[in-house]
């Protein structure tokens, strides 16, 4: 058996997110469908995170084990994207050793939130429709403070089973949207948390409409308690951006 990594991307909004779940429409079940169908056997798949339910991704990893040549891999690309339907697109295909892991082997992940001002018709289902009087200076103060900190216990959804809230973020800036009057969040770590980023955009909002000082922000962070800090964003605006691995494939 062969291990491949497949690189895809898809927007969020018709899916319950990444992971199968029963009686509910994600993309890993999809995707598994179309490779059972080409290669008439189950097909499991991993992921390198598991997005939630609207969330979109512009890079998605995942692995898998099948007994083809590389040759058959990328050939079956464009029967794959037939059948997974235009809103997941499976751009490549590649042969990694055996024990690569699309999750466990990634060194970074990176997310965008897009909030752009005023009403589009272009924009509205793909990004935040923000107020126009954001403080994206001291937006920006208060996000340096992310990179201070490893408990993320604030940001965290409730009642996971997730064993551990510390991360390590190494970048968290909002930047200007080139030709549009709007901003862009970028945030990369080595992992986050469910709802983490949703959460963390949230209360740098309230930091921006003065809701809350920079201070303020720390304190939420210092309280490690999720209904310390702001509201979760909406989802159609986040994007898994990018994720980074020790190798090349």
């Amino acid at each position: 058996m062969q291990r491949y990594f497949m690189q895809l991307a898809y927007r969020g909004e018709p899916f319950h997110g990444w992971q199968r779940q029963p009686n509910a429409s994600s993309v890993q079940q999809i995707i598994e469908e179309a490779l059972a169908t080409i290669l008439r056997a189950p097909v499991p798949i991993t992921g390198a995170g598991r997005t939630d339910t609207g969330v979109n991704a512009r890079r998605m990893i995942a692995h898998f084990d099948a007994d083809i040549t590389p040759a058959r891999a990328n050939g079956m690309i464009r029967s794959l994207n037939t059948l997974v339907g235009r809103d997941i697109a499976i751009e490549r295909i590649s042969p990694v050793h055996a024990d690569a892991h699309a999750r466990f082997d990634a060194t970074s992940r990176t997310y965008h939130y897009y909030a752009i001002a005023g009403k589009s018709p272009f924009f509205h289902q793909l990004s935040w429709q923000a107020p126009p009087n954001l403080d994206y200076e001291i937006m920006n103060r208060a996000a340096r403070i992310l990179l201070e900190t490893d408990d993320f216990t604030s940001f965290a959804k409730l009642h996971t089973d997730t064993k551990t809230n510390i991360c390590k973020v190494t970048h968290a800036c909002w930047h200007p949207v080139t030709g549009t009057d709007g901003h862009v969040f970028v945030i990369t770590a080595d992992r986050f948390l469910r709802n983490m980023v949703r959460a963390v955009v949230g209360t740098l909002v309230d930091v921006g409409r003065h809701k809350l000082s920079v201070e303020d922000f720390r304190t939420v962070i210092d309280a490690r308690d999720r209904c310390s800090a702001g509201t979760s964003m909406p989802p159609q605006a986040l994007y898994l951006w990018d994720i980074t691995y020790p190798f090349s494939f």
